[in-house]
């Protein structure tokens, strides 16, 4: 197997992603490595190597990466629809900072591949399924241009430094929307699947949705990218990017309707069109990820949020 005994560090190891990442390389015989930064780690394998690094610090990113033989790099900030312009250029400083920190040590360490993330928002606006090479052919949806152009540069960073002499591979990873178990929950900063989760646990009627309900995303479930991340980091050419999603579209109505009926909730819902929302319509194309990687996800939508709120329900109660 690809990862057998392979030294893999994880940035952002006990966040949301990284955390399904470190499972799914333990399960797949790798060495993990994580970092952590002020924040406690929890409910992590004790097989799991926690290194405690500020990948602020040069110096922080280089011990951590020390002996590695391939980082995912899972640390950083999520953009959200309603944040202020404020947290959202903190965020994307903080993603600037720590990508280019870390992409730094990876070349002095010797590391022989880096997984980066980009993302579905930095596409232009389209009423297809997008694909990779369409990143370039247009502009960013105006709601997403700091975020999207902060994704943009860091793929042409990436590229940069795999340019130099003795850098390591750099692979680039393009989610859709992604839920699940141990997702960002703080109603001022969350996305809109444990916005929904939290409301309908709450009880709150009528329901309330951000938007119209009729905007379109594609779903994937954060074990199904994690799963999608470990293919790609053993198959995919360096700089070649790829779209992870689940490759089928869904309303946020339906994910509404979904989610109280997963929390057993009866409420009319009430759809806010006036409220901060996203692009109306993101597809991606999925083809590649399929034909190069082999991916294909196993989590359904329904199951997925299912099992979500239940782990929320359980982790709210303290149980």
């Amino acid at each position: 197997m690809f990862f057998r005994d392979k030294c893999c560090v994880v940035t952002g190891g006990g966040g949301f992603i990284g955390r399904h990442v470190t499972r799914a390389l333990l399960a797949a015989g790798g060495k993990v490595r994580v970092s952590r930064h002020r924040r406690p780690v929890h409910g992590l394998d004790p097989a799991v190597q926690i290194v405690d690094a500020d990948l602020r610090d040069q110096k922080d990113c280089r011990r951590l990466l020390d002996g590695a033989d391939c980082v995912f790099h899972c640390a950083g900030i999520a953009g959200a629809a309603g944040v202020s312009p404020a947290a959202a250029m903190s965020g994307i400083t903080v993603n600037l900072t720590l990508t280019a920190n870390v992409l730094e040590a990876a070349w002095h360490t010797g590391v022989s591949r880096i997984l980066l993330f980009g993302s579905s928002t930095g596409y232009p606006v389209t009423s297809h399924p997008v694909r990779e090479e369409e990143m370039w052919s247009g502009p960013v949806f105006p709601g997403y241009f700091g975020y999207g152009w902060m994704r943009r540069y860091l793929e042409r960073l990436g590229e940069y430094v795999h340019g130099q002499a003795n850098a390591p591979d750099v692979v680039i990873v393009r989610p859709t929307a992604v839920y699940g178990r141990h997702d960002n929950f703080d109603p001022a900063t969350c996305h809109v699947i444990p916005a929904l989760i939290d409301r309908a646990l709450a009880g709150e009627a009528p329901f309330t949705v951000w938007g119209s309900g009729d905007e379109i995303r594609d779903f994937l479930h954060v074990a199904d990218l994690a799963h999608g991340c470990l293919l790609a980091m053993e198959k995919l050419p360096s700089c070649d990017p790829v779209n992870i999603g689940y490759g089928q579209t869904t309303t946020i109505r339906e994910v509404a309707e979904a989610i109280l009926e997963a929390a057993g909730h009866t409420a009319p819902i009430l759809f806010q069109a006036d409220r901060p929302t996203a692009i109306p319509v993101r597809m991606v194309d999925t083809a590649k990820a399929r034909n190069m990687l082999g991916f294909t996800p196993a989590i359904n939508l329904r199951d997925g949020l299912s099992d979500t709120v239940n782990w929320r329900r359980m982790a709210a109660s303290g149980k």
